[in-house]
């Protein structure tokens, strides 16, 4: 990649952590949902990252809650990828296969190795929550080979140097195709820490053709944002991953983060990228008949 690539700029529009006490624009309905997806399309971004959540804020993983937010974006904008998280915990993989199988996104995220998951606190000396973030091959293959039968891409959740490791053996053994789209994850305790040259290190271990980009947790966001761009990565930002805008206001809305990581791409001479160049980019099957 280079500074002459477009940038694919992807919104994660809802998590399932953060709640609305936190953050007001953190959407529970399909209509929020599709009001928020709305401002972040009109802003630039190319990509949806969905984790559905019933319309009283609880995460869901109901083919019911992921088929109606993802009918209510695609009526709110004429073009937008749509891309289905599958990372959890405690919730069986053959659950997780039954609303990609249902819904069939275009892309699903694929998170590659497991860890420890924490966020810890400096002002209470303590975590503020932690938990093993199991993901073991068996899981990854399972899911790998139903989204190769469904024409889905996958979009590969890095958060060590390691999860980077983890694909060389999948595309040695046929279950995992070429050209990659991977994600390095940075800025979670457990994971990797979140530095330019640890971005840098992460990258230069990616397979060769793959499309990449960073996800920055966090305040550290906008630092590791500036270092993908420069090195002609993509990015993603949106209430999941960062809830403030780079001078610590907190985002009105996921179109405020979007319209910020927009204005920083083009201050480096990028240009956000259309779907159609997104789709091209990321490796995106011919599309299947979505329902």
């Amino acid at each position: 990649m280079s500074l002459e690539d477009p940038v694919v700029i992807t919104c994660s529009i809802s998590g399932v952590i953060a709640n609305r006490e936190q953050c007001p624009a953190i959407p529970y309905t399909p209509e929020e949902y599709a009001a928020e997806a709305r401002r972040a399309v009109e802003e630039g971004a190319s990509m949806i990252h969905i984790h559905a959540r019933k319309p009283d804020g609880t995460p869901s993983y109901e083919i019911e809650d992921f088929s109606a937010i993802t009918e209510a974006i695609r009526g709110a904008v004429d073009d937008v990828i749509i891309n289905y998280s599958t990372g959890t915990i405690g919730v069986p993989v053959s659950k997780r296969l039954e609303y990609l199988r249902a819904c069939r996104p275009e892309v699903a995220a694929l998170n590659m190795g497991s860890m420890n998951y924490a966020k810890y606190s400096r002002s209470r000396k303590d975590f503020v929550f932690s938990m093993v973030f199991s993901n073991p091959f068996e899981e990854i293959i399972e899911l790998l080979q139903a989204m190769n039968e469904l024409g889905i891409k996958p979009e590969h959740e890095c958060f060590d140097i390691g999860h980077i490791g983890s694909l060389e053996p999948l595309i040695d053994m046929g279950v995992l195709r070429t050209p990659l789209h991977v994600d390095c994850v940075m800025g979670v305790i457990g994971g990797i820490p979140p530095t330019p040259r640890n971005l840098t290190a992460m990258v230069d271990n990616i397979p060769v053709g793959s499309h990449w980009g960073v996800i920055g947790i966090s305040r550290q966001q906008w630092m590791l944002l500036g270092a993908a761009l420069t090195l002609g990565g993509s990015i993603r930002v949106g209430v999941e991953d960062n809830l403030y805008l780079p001078d610590g206001t907190m985002a009105r809305s996921n179109g405020d983060l979007i319209a910020k990581a927009r204005q920083m791409a083009e201050d480096v001479g990028r240009r956000p990228a259309t779907v159609s160049e997104a789709r091209g980019l990321l490796g995106i099957p011919p599309a299947l008949a979505r329902s």
